[in-house]
């Protein structure tokens, strides 16, 4: 992709929700139902399957979808107004977007939406596990919405290009939020040409968003029976965990291709900041640039990667010898 608060676990006591608010809470989705709200879900046609919030639509696996494989860009914009199009999900609607709970994804259907120029539409982080332990309505039945024609434009307001990107990096008035892992933003980690951060960037990996950061981890080594820990810290502590910040200034938000950022760009905008922009190429289209001012800088080894992959090979092929050998003495 590169283009393209008060206690409980986190959300509101009622479910009632400010214009403003850009994440919600399951009473706010159950009402909003009841107003033939869009929701969209957004996870793989199968999760979907399986039971989904009644009266919810899907397109499959919407990041998968809308975006291509390669680069990450949104794909063609002609074909995605077809896509959402002939989902019913059209922008100029409000629109809810779910899926599992704590996941980016939800955050990338907000930002897909911002981008082609919707106002009305929300998050509800809690997603189909919050749903469901809560003991509203889940169908296996697909639902489906008349299709509409659309004719979608980017809005600007909302992203930002490598080079408006580095045109910004001597701005006092512009702050860069890096929120990929410590290991990516020092350098260690390349997923691109180049490691490193943007200059003058700050690291909050989106993970400390969550009640629990290592959730997932946990999750995989059963130590943890659900994804409750993946929850939105309370308000006070996500201020706290953003007070290096100035919300009146100008904030971009990027991490290896606009995904993750999407979902940290989600949070501050609930937290009032004024104007948040995700830079979609993030660090695969930064890292790629290499005359774009990078700190802790360094570079891809070709000659290491083409190493051990020869390696692997020869250890592939002896296994397959070994294999083929102890077949034939049989």
């Amino acid at each position: 992709m590169k283009r393209l608060l008060l206690m409980l676990p986190f959300l509101f006591c009622i479910g009632a929700a400010a214009a403003s608010d850009v994440i919600v809470d399951a009473p706010y989705v159950a009402e909003a139902l009841k107003r033939s709200v869009i929701v969209w879900d957004v996870r793989p046609a199968d999760a979907y399957a399986k039971g989904h919030i009644h009266g919810a639509v899907s397109i499959g696996d919407a990041p998968k979808v809308l975006r291509d494989d390669n680069t990450e860009d949104f794909i063609e914009t002609a074909r995605i107004e077809k896509i959402l199009g002939d989902g019913g999900i059209d922008p100029s609607r409000e629109i809810i977007v779910y899926g599992n709970r704590g996941t980016w994804n939800p955050y990338f259907g907000l930002f897909a939406i911002q981008y082609f120029g919707g106002s009305a539409v929300r998050v509800y982080h809690g997603g189909i596990e919050e749903w469901m332990s809560a003991g509203h309505p889940v169908s296996r039945e697909a639902h489906r919405l008349p299709a509409v024609a659309l004719r979608l434009t980017a809005n600007p307001a909302v992203a930002v290009s490598t080079r408006e990107v580095v045109a910004r990096l001597d701005d006092p008035n512009v702050q860069i939020l890096d929120v990929r892992t410590p290991k990516e933003f020092s350098g260690e980690d390349i997923r691109s040409i180049r490691g490193g951060h943007i200059m003058g960037a700050i690291n909050v990996p989106y993970e400390h968003n969550w009640v629990d950061p290592d959730t997932p981890l946990k999750l995989s080594r059963k130590q943890v029976a659900d994804s409750s820990g993946m929850s939105l810290k309370p308000v006070a502590e996500l201020k706290q965990l953003y007070a290096r910040l100035d919300p009146e200034k100008e904030t971009i938000v990027y991490c290896q291709s606009g995904a993750r950022a999407s979902e940290s760009a989600g949070v501050l905008k609930q937290l009032g900041f004024k104007n948040v922009k995700v830079y979609d190429s993030s660090w695969l289209g930064y890292g790629n640039t290499l005359d774009a001012p990078a700190e802790n800088e360094t570079f891809f080894n070709v000659g290491l990667l083409n190493s051990r992959v020869a390696a692997l090979q020869s250890r592939i092929e002896q296994l397959e010898k070994e294999l083929a050998a102890s077949k034939a003495g049989k």
